[in-house]
């Protein structure tokens, strides 16, 4: 049987946020140069929701992380890596049949032509994830579900899943997508398929340069014009900041949103979402710019997971539109002052401390190596 079941409901949410999605064993390089070059390789983990999860439960949410592994040695090192974070797996499934995927980078930024990547996922145990055979009832036990456009590129099964969990049903909880576009998961495919997915998303996280690439849809306007839906769309535009669009819900009579659009699925229709808002008036868009940090940056990977991962959190936490995306950038100057894809957060304080600095002293803010551990905000607050 494909799909929930009829009057699937959650009776008591207990998860702040579900990541569905696949998760590979990642091979770091011990130096820089080409993978021909390298002589040996670190193993850790990768994989954007997997990473947003990690980013989550570290920061104090109660987190779970959804996939299909291997039943093989790499699948057991995932799965105890991320629940080594304090993530819950318990809904994670292993295939005896396929095996868990695994990929070799260069030590270079992704954005960059030196960079390399060497997938090894074709048939992976997670390209086999479909709406037969994922648990929907841990998929929907959280206050948010968090998926990607990664997810949707590794097979038609998987891209079934996608079109299932974001389709609008009562009960719903509020869909995060992040479009996270790979070229190379796309050669041969339609990747306009993204837009769709996107559109019936209730929080939508999209690169300029994705969007350009993806869609051939040029400035932060124009995507939200393509993507009305959505009561949050985050625009992320590189070292220019993150510019979001938040759409606002007065309770009509018969809505059942009556606890406000910025958390509510469904804010802005009822196609794109998955509560019902009859008698509900819709209140046009906000649009907030904020600015990016400065950052010393020790590697440019996993910045992107780790922005959504904090945007989440401030979420969740009910914060305003710009401290939600300055949660957003501080994260990621955390993971970007660091090695690896995965990083311990800054303190909660610390953070809050740094997000109500006022204009002036956010823009001239600097980060390097370390910072999260600096015990005072005032600390890191220098011109460049």
């Amino acid at each position: 049987m494909s799909g929930p079941a009829a009057g699937t409901a959650v009776a008591a949410t207990t998860t702040d946020v579900v990541c569905l999605g696949e998760s590979m064993v990642t091979f770091l390089p011990s130096q820089p140069g080409r993978l021909a070059d390298v002589p040996s390789f670190g193993r850790g983990i990768g994989g954007a929701e997997s990473n947003v999860a990690c980013a989550l439960a570290a920061a104090g949410h109660r987190a779970a992380w959804v996939g299909r592994v291997g039943a093989d040695g790499f699948g057991d090192h995932l799965v105890e890596t991320i629940a080594s974070y304090g993530v819950d797996t318990s809904a994670v499934r292993r295939d005896p049949f396929r095996p868990t995927g695994i990929y070799f980078r260069t030590a270079t930024d992704r954005g960059t032509d030196t960079h390399e990547v060497a997938y090894y996922r074709a048939g992976s145990a997670a390209s086999a994830m479909s709406p037969a055979n994922v648990p929907y009832e841990e998929l929907f036990a959280g206050r948010i579900l968090h998926l990607s456009g990664i997810t949707a590129a590794l097979s038609d099964d998987c891209l079934a899943l996608l079109r299932e969990l974001t389709a609008a049903r009562p009960g719903r909880p509020l869909v995060s997508f992040d479009v996270n576009h790979r070229p190379h998961l796309w050669r041969g495919g339609d990747a306009s398929v993204l837009l769709e997915l996107a559109r019936r998303a209730d929080l939508v996280f999209v690169g300029e340069d994705e969007a350009e690439e993806a869609w051939g849809i040029v400035g932060a306007e124009a995507i939200r014009a393509a993507v009305p839906e959505p009561s949050v769309l985050v625009v992320k535009r590189g070292s220019a900041g993150a510019t979001v669009f938040a759409s606002g819900l007065r309770p009509g009579p018969r809505s059942s949103n009556a606890g406000g659009a910025e958390c509510a699925p469904g804010a802005r229709s009822a196609e794109g979402g998955g509560a019902e808002n009859d008698g509900a008036e819709f209140v046009p868009d906000t649009v907030t710019h904020v600015p990016a940090l400065l950052v010393d940056v020790v590697a440019a990977v996993g910045a992107g997971d780790a922005f959504a991962a904090g945007f989440l959190s401030a979420t969740l936490r009910g914060l305003p539109v710009r401290d939600r995306a300055r949660h957003g950038h501080l994260m990621a100057a955390a993971v970007l002052t660091v090695p690896g894809d995965l990083t311990e957060p800054p303190a909660r304080d610390h953070a809050d401390r740094l997000v109500a600095l006022g204009d002036d002293a956010w823009g001239t803010l600097r980060l390097g190596p370390g910072w999260t551990a600096a015990d005072r905000a005032s600390e890191e607050v220098r011109t460049p």
